[in-house]
C-alpha cells in the first residue's frame, strides 16, 4: 500500500511541465543520456508541453546550466554526460585511463578519468572503447564501465623507434596517450616505420604487437594515413560497392525524359586542383517585361541520386563516411571513383545528368521564384576561380567572356545587393593551403586568396540551397536542414568579458543578430587586435549541424536552409535530392535487370530516420574536420623541421595558466610556450584578459599579441611546435637521456632530421 502511495504521488509531482531544478537532477542523476525524448517520458509530457519543454531547455542552456553532447543528450555544463563512450589511453600504475571520445568543450583539457574495473583484472586494455557510468570523485571522474564497444578501425598508430641495445617501442601518435610502448612483438617493421599495432598484454604491463607496416611517416601520403586510421575513416569501397557503382554509371540518361539544357554555356567554377565538379551555373538577363533589369539563372548540380539509390550497397557505404575528406595530397571520396571523378563529375564537353535548380531574380536582388528538374546538361568550360577572375578582369583572354561570364557577374551583383540587405555574419578568416609537387613532397604553405570569384559561387549555391528548403516546404516534404543556432547566453558572456579587455562595449540584453556582430567588427576597424577579436567571435558561435528540425541559419541570416549543391561529397545533399524526387514527381524508368533498386526519392527508411542520419552525419563531419585540421598541421610542421631553432614572426593565440599558445604569421601550426621558459619570475594568469602577467615586471602576454619567437621544436607525426623567447638558449640538437630507462636514447628515429627533443617518456 504504502509503495502504492509513492508511485501515485511520484507521477503528481511529475505531472505538468518541470522546473528547472526538476530537469538538473534528472539529468545529473539519469543512468542513460538524457535527451528531450527521455526527460518529457520521464515527465509524463505530451502535445504542447513537449513545445514548452523544448524552449525550457533551451533557455537552460542559454543560461549555462546544461549543454547538450553530440548525441544530443543533455548534461551539466562543464561536466561529462552522465553515460557516455570513453578510449583508454593510459595506465598509471593498474589503473586505467579514460578520456571521452568526443569533447567539444572550447578551451577546456578533456578529462582523464580513472576507469574501475570490476571482476576479471585486465579485461580492459589501451585502445579500448566502452560505454561508462561517470562520476565526481574528489578533484576528478571515475568511470564504471557499462559494456565494451567495438574497437575502432585503428588499434594504435604510431612510430617504430630503438632505444641503445636495440629494444623497440611504440611512439604514439595520438596526442592524447602520453606514454611510448614497448613493442613485443615487431614483426618486419623496422626503426622509423609508422605502423599500425595492438595491444597486448595486461595492465601495468601493457606492450604493443604490429600488425600493419603503413610505411616511411614522411613519405607522400603519410600524414593523410596518420589522419585516416587516427579518426577511424572508412577509405576503402567493398566489391560490392565497387561493382555496383560500374553498373550505375552504365545507365541510361534517358534525354526524352530530361530538361534539355545542352544548348547553354553553364560553365563550372572551381579550385584550380579541384578533384570533382559537382556544381555549374548560368544566367541570362530575363526577357520578361514583368521583370525587368531582372535575371534568369540555372544551378545545375549533378544528379547523383540517380545513380546511388536509397538501400543500395552505394548508398550504405555513402552513409557510413557522411562526406569526403580532403587533404593536401589525397581526397578520401565518400562515392567510388566511377562515379565521384567520372559519371557524377560534370565534365566540359561531356553529357551529364543534372538536377537544375531555375531561379528568377529581380532588379533588387530577391529571387522571386525557383523550380527544379532532372536536366541533361554539357558543360562550357571547367574554368579555376583565378582564369575565370581574370577574365571577367580583362587581364586574360576567353571566349566565354561575353556568353557566360558577364551575364554571370551581372547576376551575380544583383544577389550581393541582396545578401548586403541581409547582413550575414562576415568573417573573412584566412584559409591555409598546402602546395605540394609532384613527389608529394611540400613547396609552400601560404593563405588562400579571396577573390569575387569565390564570393559569386557562394552566394549562387546559397540561392540554390535556400530554394531547396523552400521547394520541399512548399510541397510538406521531409529536409535535412543545415542548422546554426544563435550563440549560447554563456558564450556571449565570455565574449563580452574579452571584449571588456579591450574597452570595448557588448550589451548583452540587446537582440543578437548576425549584424550585430558586423557593426562590431566595423567598430574595431583597423586595430591590430581586430584578427584576434575576429577569432573571439568565431569562437562564441555554435556549431552548425544537420536536422530534420528547422532551427534556421544564423550566421547567413536565414529562416530556412538546406544543403543541395554538394551531393557528391555530402550525404545531407544526396537526401534533398531524393526529396525533391519524391515531392515533385521527377521518378525515371526503372533500371532492367533488378540489380540496381527501382527508385530514386527518399525511401520510407530514409523518412523514419532523418533525426539519427542528422546526428551521424554531424558527427562525421566534425572528424573530417578535425582529420583535415591535424593533417595540415602535421604539413606546416614537417615544412617548419628545416627551421627548427630560427626566430620566427608569430602571433599569441591561446593563453594559459601553464604558458601561451602562438602561430606562425602567414603559415599557420600552434605551438606552445611553456610558462616555465619564461623566467624566473611568478606569471599571474588573468583569465578574463586572457593574458600572462609577470608579478615583478609587468611584462604581460596577451591573446593577439605580435612578437618573435624561436622555434624549439616542429614534430610533424604529432603537428606539434614548440616556441621559446628568442633570449632562451636554443635546444642543442641530438638525443636526450631517457632517466626513467638508463641507456635508451629516446626522440627521432634515425631516418628522421632533427625536429626538437624531449625528456623522458612524458611529453609536453
Amino acid at each position: 500500500m504504502a509503495s502504492t502511495e509513492k508511485k501515485k504521488s511520484l507521477k503528481v509531482r511529475r505531472a505538468g511541465l518541470p522546473t528547472r531544478e526538476q530537469v538538473m537532477e534528472f539529468i545529473t542523476s539519469s543512468g542513460q543520456p538524457a535527451g528531450k525524448r527521455e526527460i518529457a517520458k520521464a515527465f509524463g509530457l505530451n502535445g504542447q508541453e513537449k513545445i514548452a519543454l523544448k524552449a525550457l531547455l533551451k533557455d537552460m542552456a542559454d543560461e549555462g546550466l546544461i549543454d547538450v553532447g553530440p548525441a544530443r543528450a543533455f548534461h551539466k555544463m562543464g561536466g561529462l554526460p552522465k553515460v557516455t563512450v570513453l578510449r583508454i589511453v593510459d595506465v598509471d600504475g593498474s589503473t586505467l585511463i579514460g578520456t571521452p571520445e568526443r569533447w567539444e568543450a572550447e578551451g577546456q583539457p578533456a578529462p582523464r578519468l580513472r576507469v574501475m574495473e570490476r571482476g576479471k583484472r585486465g579485461a580492459l586494455t589501451i585502445g579500448d572503447r566502452i560505454l561508462a557510468r561517470t562520476e565526481e570523485a574528489g578533484r576528478g571522474f571515475v568511470a564504471h564501465p557499462m559494456k565494451k564497444l567495438a574497437k575502432a578501425s585503428e588499434e594504435l598508430l604510431g612510430v617504430v623507434e630503438e632505444a641503445d641495445g636495440g629494444k623497440l617501442w611504440l611512439r604514439p601518435v595520438d596526442k592524447r596517450i602520453r606514454k611510448d610502448t614497448p613493442i613485443s612483438d615487431a614483426g618486419s617493421a623496422k626503426p622509423g616505420d609508422l605502423v599500425l599495432a595492438e595491444p597486448v598484454g595486461r595492465p601495468p604491463r601493457i606492450s604493443a604487437r604490429i600488425t600493419d607496416i603503413l610505411g616511411d611517416p614522411f613519405a607522400p601520403r603519410s600524414f593523410s594515413l596518420i589522419a585516416i586510421h587516427k579518426h577511424g575513416i572508412p577509405h576503402v569501397f567493398p566489391d560490392r560497392a565497387e561493382d555496383e557503382a560500374v553498373t550505375a554509371s552504365a545507365l541510361p540518361l534517358h534525354e526524352d525524359k530530361r530538361e534539355d539544357l545542352r544548348h547553354l554555356p553553364i560553365v563550372a567554377i572551381d579550385p584550380a586542383d579541384a578533384r570533382d565538379h559537382d556544381d555549374a551555373v548560368w544566367a541570362a538577363p530575363d526577357d520578361d517585361p514583368a521583370n525587368a533589369g531582372g535575371y534568369r539563372a540555372i544551378v545545375a548540380i549533378a544528379d547523383v541520386s540517380y545513380y546511388v539509390r536509397p538501400g543500395s550497397a552505394l548508398d550504405k557505404e555513402a552513409r557510413k563516411r557522411g562526406n569526403s575528406v580532403y587533404f593536401p595530397d589525397l581526397v578520401v571520396p565518400m562515392l567510388p571513383h566511377q562515379l565521384s571523378s567520372d559519371m557524377c563529375s560534370l565534365r566540359a564537353g561531356e553529357d551529364r545528368a543534372a538536377m537544375a535548380c531555375h531561379l528568377v531574380v529581380d532588379a533588387k536582388g530577391k529571387v522571386t521564384s525557383w523550380r527544379f528538374s532532372r536536366a541533361v546538361i554539357r558543360v562550357a568550360a571547367v574554368l579555376a576561380y583565378e582564369d575565370a577572375q581574370a577574365a571577367v578582369d580583362g587581364t586574360q583572354d576567353n571566349e566565354l567572356l561575353e556568353p557566360a561570364l558577364k551575364p554571370l557577374w551581372e547576376c551575380w551583383k544583383l544577389l550581393r545587393k541582396a545578401r548586403e540587405k541581409r547582413d550575414p555574419l562576415a568573417l573573412d578568416l584566412p584559409e591555409r593551403r598546402v602546395v605540394l609537387d609532384e613527389d608529394g613532397k611540400i613547396v609552400s604553405v601560404a593563405v588562400r586568396e579571396r577573390l569575387d570569384a569565390h564570393m559569386l559561387i557562394e552566394d549562387y549555391m546559397i540561392a540554390a540551397n535556400v530554394a531547396a528548403a523552400k521547394a520541399l516546404e512548399a510541397k510538406k516534404a521531409p529536409v535535412m536542414y543545415r542548422v546554426h543556432e544563435p550563440p549560447s547566453r554563456d558564450k556571449l558572456v565570455a565574449l563580452k568579458d574579452y571584449l571588456g579587455t579591450f574597452d570595448i562595449e557588448f550589451a548583452l540584453g540587446q537582440v543578437i543578430k548576425p549584424s550585430t556582430f558586423n557593426r562590431l567588427i566595423e567598430r574595431v576597424g583597423d586595430l591590430e587586435e581586430r584578427p584576434q577579436i575576429m577569432e573571439q567571435i568565431l569562437r562564441s558561435q555554435t556549431q552548425a549541424y544537420y536536422s530534420p528540425e528547422n532551427m534556421g541559419h544564423f550566421g547567413l541570416a536565414l529562416g530556412s536552409y538546406a544543403h543541395f549543391t554538394s551531393p557528391i561529397r555530402r550525404y545531407a545533399d544526396l537526401l534533398v535530392h531524393r526529396a525533391l524526387v519524391g515531392a515533385y514527381d521527377m521518378e525515371l524508368p526503372a533500371p532492367k535487370g533488378g540489380v540496381i533498386p527501382d527508385r530514386t526519392a527518399l525511401s520510407g527508411e530514409d523518412f523514419e530516420n532523418m533525426g539519427r542520419i542528422g546526428e551521424m552525419i554531424s558527427q562525421y563531419e566534425r572528424r573530417a574536420m578535425e582529420a583535415e585540421r591535424e593533417t595540415i598541421d602535421r604539413y606546416v610542421a614537417a615544412f617548419l623541421a628545416a627551421h627548427v631553432g630560427d626566430l620566427v614572426e608569430a602571433r599569441i593565440t591561446g593563453v594559459q595558466s601553464f604558458g601561451f599558445f602562438a602561430t606562425v604569421e602567414g603559415l599557420g601550426g600552434d605551438g606552445l610556450v611553456p610558462v616555465s621558459t619564461l623566467g624566473d619570475e611568478r606569471f599571474f594568469y588573468d583569465e578574463a584578459g586572457r593574458a600572462l602577467e609577470g608579478v615583478e615586471s609587468g611584462d604581460r602576454y596577451t591573446v593577439g599579441q605580435r612578437l618573435q619567437l624561436r622555434l624549439a621544436e616542429a614534430d610533424p607525426i604529432n603537428g606539434v611546435l614548440r616556441f621559446e623567447l628568442p633570449d632562451a638558449l636554443p635546444q642543442r640538437p641530438g638525443f636526450k637521456k631517457d632517466r626513467t630507462r638508463p641507456g635508451v636514447r629516446r626522440g627521432r628515429p634515425a631516418n628522421i632530421r632533427h625536429i626538437g627533443s624531449k625528456r623522458g617518456k612524458h611529453r609536453r
